[in-house]
């Protein structure tokens, strides 16, 4: 005889649609940009409780169901690098343990792209270890922002969404009206990112600062290829960090004649002493965006900020949907 035990069920919710699947949680490298982010997709960041231990272990718990939903998590790998791209990889996977049906690590800043080649003997790939470390995580998809190089997005085994800042400095370079305008690329490595920048600046002319680079950190500005006198010309990196090349860049500028030096980058690293270079008066304004935070001590009467949350959001709400997302850059 066969016998079927009943017991009495009542569901506690409905079941997920794929519309209210998405879940947005923030590390702790950048919680105004990811509240930002919540704000353009109308909805708020997930409760997760963070802390450390005394001997500095981050304990991590996500403080919602997440089973079957898919899950952005928005963590730049900026200072404190290690530890802010442990906390990504604690998050990862704390939401892999909790069924999560997808895990989108959200990087507007990419730690260690710098080091995505061997320049010498016995030296690591760290852009690849890196990749290897988030998807042996756990995360099935990236989201990052400006890669300090395309290859980067090879070293993934995993989907990689690739998305640009540059549409918010344009926008904004636009909206003053500058004439005359040149856009310059700090060094030779730069002359693809900056001719796309021209490009959609009204095709403006392009000149390329011959760089030699003697050390780590260390820059020096040999030659300008362009006519840069009388004109307006705008210095485009994809990152600031000592301010080293962009500084030397623009006072070669001025040397040639330049009228105006403006210089734009979308992630503000500003290690030392990049501030009291940019703000020595060589630049007209020093236009950047926050995906990394600044510190208040960072911050100069030249500089300008830029939200990148609505762009970032509107790629996540495309990824969400099956949605288009070069389509954004046309």
């Amino acid at each position: 005889m066969s016998y079927t035990a009943t017991f009495p069920f009542v569901p506690t919710s409905q079941p997920l649609s794929d519309s209210n699947r998405l879940r947005l949680f923030s590390g702790s490298a950048n919680v105004p940009l990811a509240q930002e982010v919540a704000r353009y997709l109308g909805m708020d960041v997930g409760p997760m409780v963070r802390k450390r231990f005394a001997d500095g272990e981050l304990y991590i718990q996500i403080q919602e169901s997440i089973r079957g939903c898919d899950v952005y998590l928005i963590q730049p790998c900026c200072k404190p690098v290690n530890d802010n791209l442990m906390e990504l990889l604690i998050m990862i996977d704390a939401c892999r343990r909790a069924s999560a049906r997808q895990i989108t690590a959200v990087i507007p800043y990419y730690s260690y792209a710098r080091a995505d080649r061997k320049t010498a003997g016995r030296e690591a790939i760290s852009a690849k270890l890196v990749a290897n470390l988030i998807t042996k995580a756990g995360a099935h998809r990236i989201l990052a922002m400006d890669l300090h190089s395309a290859q980067i997005q090879g070293y993934f085994d995993i989907p990689l969404d690739h998305v640009y800042g540059s549409p918010v400095i344009i926008d904004y370079l636009a909206r003053k009206n500058l004439s005359d305008i040149v856009v310059v690329s700090p060094d030779v490595g730069g002359v693809a990112r900056a001719r796309a920048f021209a490009k959609k600046l009204d095709d403006a002319p392009l000149a390329i600062i011959d760089k030699r680079r003697q050390a780590h950190n260390v820059a020096e500005v040999l030659n300008l290829i362009g006519d840069v006198e009388g004109k307006t010309a705008v210095l485009v990196d994809d990152m600031i960090d000592t301010a080293g090349t962009i500084s030397e860049g623009a006072r070669l500028l001025r040397q040639e004649g330049a009228r105006q030096v403006y210089a734009c980058a979308t992630h503000a690293v500003f290690s030392e002493p990049a501030v009291s270079r940019l703000k020595s008066g060589t630049f007209e304004e020093v236009i950047v965006t926050n995906t990394i935070p600044l510190p208040e001590s960072d911050c100069f009467e030249q500089l300008t900020v830029l939200s990148v949350a609505n762009l970032i959001g509107e790629a996540i709400w495309r990824i969400h949907e099956d949605s288009s997302v070069s389509s954004m850059f046309r």
